[in-house]
C-alpha cells in the first residue's frame, strides 16, 4: 500500500491495534507529533494524551494512552503503552477519581526521591490530560 505504513500498539498484555494507516498523531514529551510514511527512525517517550488514527483522509480513531514509548521507523510505528482507551469510551467520573488520585500521591511524594517525585508528576500530568479529553459521562 503506498502511502501508508503499519501502525502497532501494544500493551504489556496483548496486542491492541495493528493495521496500515497514512497518519498518526502520538503524544511526545516534547510536544504532539504527527508521523507519516517516510519518517525519519527515532525512539520517543510518550506523555498522557491522545494518538490520533488517519485512514481515507479522516481521522478514524483516537485513543487516549496514559504514556509509554513509540518506535518511529519510515515503514513502521510501534507504540508501547501500558493501555490505550477509546477517547469515546473515556469517562469523566474515572477521570476525575484517577485525578484525584494522581493529586494525592503527588502530594505525599514531595518527602520521597527525585524520581519517584518525578514518576509522581508524569501520572499527574496524565491524568490531567485525561480529564480535558474524557468525552464519555
Amino acid at each position: 500500500m503506498a502511502g501508508t505504513f503499519q501502525l502497532e500498539l501494544v500493551s504489556p498484555a496483548r496486542l491492541l491495534l495493528s493495521r496500515a494507516v497514512e497518519m498518526a498523531v502520538i503524544p511526545a514529551a516534547e510536544g504532539e507529533m504527527g508521523v507519516l510514511p517516510g519518517h525519519a527512525p527515532m525512539i520517543v517517550a510518550l506523555r498522557g494524551g491522545v494518538i490520533s488514527v488517519t485512514e481515507g483522509g479522516q481521522v478514524t480513531e483516537r485513543l487516549f494512552v496514559g504514556g509509554g514509548f513509540a518506535e518511529i521507523t519510515p515503514d513502521r510505528v510501534t507504540v508501547l503503552a501500558d493501555d490505550a482507551t477509546p477517547v469515546a469510551s473515556l469517562s469523566k467520573a474515572l477521570a476525575a477519581t484517577t485525578l484525584a488520585a494522581a493529586e494525592a500521591a503527588m502530594a505525599d511524594a514531595q518527602s520521597l526521591t527525585p524520581e519517584k517525585r518525578d514518576q509522581a508528576m508524569a501520572t499527574l500530568l496524565s491524568a490531567r490530560a485525561m480529564v480535558v479529553t474524557a468525552e464519555a459521562p
